[in-house]
């Protein structure tokens, strides 16, 4: 951040540069759309030139006495101060399957003339933001975060139940929104041939929480086009193939017992389980109980224990002996 310099030359440490200010007020306007990029093996942020004439004329109260009369005077003013640079796009040309260029390339490359234009230009701060403080807390949050993590085993019995019902919820309301996201576009798509994403931003990879929490679809694109019935139909057979295959392949009432019942014991387990349990020994005592209920359980009610195996083992043992004393 450049100072002001005061009477006698010096700069002055309070002194504050308003096209700074007014430069971090317009990157953290939200009407201006930024992206991430990599220019010159660094990560940076930018826009576009278009989008910073549209949010300086919907917000004319943003321009201030002295910093520009028009959006391209300010514009400039931010490129003479190196507040922000003009780049350009890598990749200039089509690839093959694409009919137009990226809107938001993913690399940049510096552009010679440092002038302000609307046309296909972007624009990076040179900047960095300043950290808010809920990001400073979380900064000083996340090694306690980290350390509660691996003393887990030494939580008390209530709080581990609050953490195993917690990330159950979370579980269940994340493969729910899924699930329901796909059933929405699905019947969008076969039946009314529209592309309709709820929560569309729920799986990206660089979007932020507000833009993850986004309920309502985007709009769609001016030059889409509508899908064609081929498609729908080849969408349908494949839905239609990878249902009946889930209930083709599905456990029967035998399996889905089996596996609901040692679900059900692991919960049991450690719902039942306490500090006060372990301590008192009951936990050892009643395992070699469990062990022989499941013994007894596997073989039938009708069939008796067979113990021929052992007499003959005991016989061979005693033969065994015999020979080895009538040698000595």
């Amino acid at each position: 951040m450049t100072r002001r310099k005061s009477a006698d030359g010096a700069p002055s440490k309070n002194a504050v540069d308003p096209i700074q200010v007014f430069a971090e007020r317009l990157r953290d306007h939200k009407s201006l759309e930024s992206r991430w990029a990599v220019m010159q093996e660094n990560r940076v942020e930018y826009f576009r030139g278009k989008d910073f004439v549209s949010m300086l004329k919907a917000n004319p109260d943003l321009v201030k006495d002295g910093l520009g009369s028009d959006e391209e005077e300010v514009a400039n003013l931010l490129l003479r101060t190196k507040l922000i640079l003009r780049c350009e796009r890598v990749v200039k040309s089509l690839r093959p399957g694409k009919k137009k260029l990226s809107k938001w390339p993913a690399r940049l490359q510096l552009c010679p003339d440092q002038s302000f234009s609307q046309n296909d230009a972007f624009y990076a701060w040179t900047f960095e933001r300043k950290r808010p403080l809920w990001q400073t807390v979380l900064s000083f949050l996340l090694p306690v975060l980290t350390l509660a993590c691996c003393l887990f085993p030494l939580f008390p019995h209530w709080c581990k139940l609050v953490v195993m019902y917690l990330c159950l919820t979370l579980l269940v309301l994340i493969f729910g929104i899924l699930i329901i996201r796909w059933m929405i576009f699905g019947i969008s798509y076969i039946l009314l041939g529209k592309r309709v994403w709820f929560f569309p931003n729920i799986l990206a990879d660089d979007a932020s929480f507000s833009e993850i929490i986004k309920f309502w679809p985007e709009p769609p694109k001016e030059d889409e086009k509508p899908p064609k019935w081929t498609s729908r139909l080849a969408f349908t057979c494949v839905t239609i193939g990878v249902v009946w295959f889930c209930v083709r392949h599905s456990p029967d009432e035998a399996a889905r017992a089996r596996y609901q019942k040692g679900v059900s014991n692991i919960i049991d387990e450690i719902l039942e389980w306490s500090p006060k349990l372990a301590l008192s020994g009951k936990v050892e005592e009643a395992a070699p109980a469990n062990i022989t209920e499941a013994t007894e359980s596997t073989q039938p009610a009708n069939e008796k224990p067979d113990f021929s195996n052992a007499t003959e083992g005991q016989d061979h043992e005693q033969e065994q002996q015999q020979r080895s004393e009538q040698e000595i």
